[in-house]
């Protein structure tokens, strides 16, 4: 028992040591809260074109305009004038891992991205606060035209592309939070990969809060040219503090002909951070969408990926792992829009509530009058560990077809005490025990996952599911 108590308390401390840590650096000085005049100091600081600038002001009174949603976790805490929207290192992007300033390296080596880049990833960018501190991609990729680079060197290098596509499928007007994002982002990935091209390797980037009482807002599109292939994993964490932080992104997805974009995300913020994110894709004739979404991190996390499968033939995937512990409530799951004809779907979503920690799914599902032929499964499982643990399910099904071919299922589970006394039978402690009962509920999602993510996935659930990680 001993021994077992050390065991714990050495996972703990890695944990902090990993992902909990704060590292003091040198920031610009920037005020606090969110008006006009920050708005356009923001945009003036990174000498922006008139257009984008134009767009921030518009989405900045439709953020005005909107209330704070009341229909999911309790928002009613956010102070919007309580966050810095801007918070930039003394430090500008760098194409080569050397040149980053140590302080910021440091953090990175730390959670291991140049690491994962060498091993793994065809390009990876790191974001730091409100900036990119490196962006990098394999030479040999960047011949064949493929674009990696941050989103705020799309708006000035590959502004015709951005006027096509940015804030085009997910507009201000969506959502409150949408709406701030438009007018307050910084950072984030923009992708381009030509017709016919298939990135052999998945592109990364690792998104970080280190400022107390930060908001991080990072605006990502990728565009997928026709017959074009990309997976790209991003992962974020951020310190503890006794503030909160917030954050809210916008990812905007655009599928051309025959296409597949696969989008991966590990979300392990604090548990002090609003994690208010909206994902949405656009799918063309025969093109295919996956989103792999693992919410682990955050006191409150809203994130809905969406598919609209526009063209004959295209198909969409949404496949959600939420693990919430003591005080953490997840609302999360995934909404796919058939709107043409002989297309697929599948919304998978695994959920687990440890202590008083409550997972929420809502799904949607909407097949429209001209999509014949539609096929579509949505399937929401739950696990309770604690007596005082939750879980919701909220299915929404609009299907305006009775052709379609739609099959629908939701279970509700609990770890059993004989399990946990089998395996301890075995010598198994209980922590490892309901690990592994955990790992194998979700293990069709985690199977899916490239090796180096569904390894540190594992790793993290088994620290979050003990008895020692709350």
């Amino acid at each position: 028992m001993v021994n077992e108590g050390l065991e714990e308390v050495v996972e703990r401390t890695e944990y902090k040591e990993k992902y909990g840590f704060y590292q003091d650096v040198a920031y610009d000085e920037f005020p606090k809260g969110i008006s006009e005049k920050t708005v356009r100091m923001i945009s003036q600081i990174k000498d922006e074109p008139e257009w984008m600038l134009e767009k921030r002001l518009t989405a900045f009174k439709v953020f005005q305009s909107k209330p704070t949603p009341t229909w999911g976790a309790d928002l009613g805490k956010i102070n919007y004038d309580d966050f810095y929207y801007y918070m930039s290192p003394k430090a500008k992007e760098s194409k080569r891992w050397e040149d980053v300033p140590a302080d910021i390296k440091q953090t990175f080596d730390k959670l291991g991205v140049p690491e994962a880049e060498r091993k793994f990833f065809a390009g990876a960018e790191a974001q730091f606060d409100s900036s990119v501190v490196y962006s990098h991609i394999n030479e040999e990729l960047e011949r064949l035209g493929i674009v990696f680079t941050d989103t705020d060197t799309a708006v000035k290098k590959y502004p015709e592309l951005m006027k096509k596509y940015w804030g085009k499928i997910i507009p201000p007007t969506d959502n409150k939070f949408a709406a701030l994002n438009t007018a307050a982002w910084s950072g984030g990935s923009f992708i381009y990969v030509p017709k016919g091209v298939k990135v052999p390797m998945p592109l990364n980037a690792y998104f970080r809060i280190n400022a107390k009482n930060a908001g991080q807002f990072e605006r990502t599109l990728i565009i997928a040219d026709e017959g074009a292939d990309v997976t790209y994993l991003e992962g974020c964490t951020a310190p503890v503090y006794a503030s909160n932080a917030l954050h809210s992104a916008v990812v905007e997805l655009v599928a051309l002909d025959n296409a597949h974009i696969r989008y991966v995300t590990i979300q392990n913020w604090s548990k002090n951070v609003y994690n208010l994110v909206t994902q949405r894709a656009h799918a063309a004739k025969g093109s295919r969408v996956e989103w792999i979404d693992a919410n682990i991190g955050s006191a409150i996390n809203m994130k809905y990926p969406s598919i609209y499968l526009q063209g004959e033939g295209s198909s969409g995937e949404v496949l959600s792992i939420a693990i919430a512990g003591d005080g953490q409530v997840q609302d999360s799951g995934g909404k796919i829009y058939h709107l043409a004809k002989n297309t697929t779907s599948k919304i998978i979503s695994k959920s687990v509530s440890k202590g008083s920690g409550v997972t929420t799914f809502r799904g949607t599902l909407h097949v429209a009058k001209n999509a014949e032929n539609v096929k579509a499964h949505v399937s929401c499982d739950a696990l309770l560990l604690d007596e005082d643990a939750k879980t919701n399910t909220y299915p929404y099904n609009q299907i305006n077809r009775s052709d379609a071919m739609i099959s629908h299922e939701a279970k509700v589970g609990k770890i059993s005490d004989d399990e946990i006394f089998y395996l301890m039978s075995r010598g198994i402690s209980e922590d490892d025990a309901t690990a592994m009962i955990v790992l194998g509920f979700i293990e069709d999602l985690t199977k899916v996952l490239p090796v180096e993510y569904s390894l540190e996935l594992k790793r993290l659930i088994k620290l979050d599911t003990s008895k020692g990680v709350g």
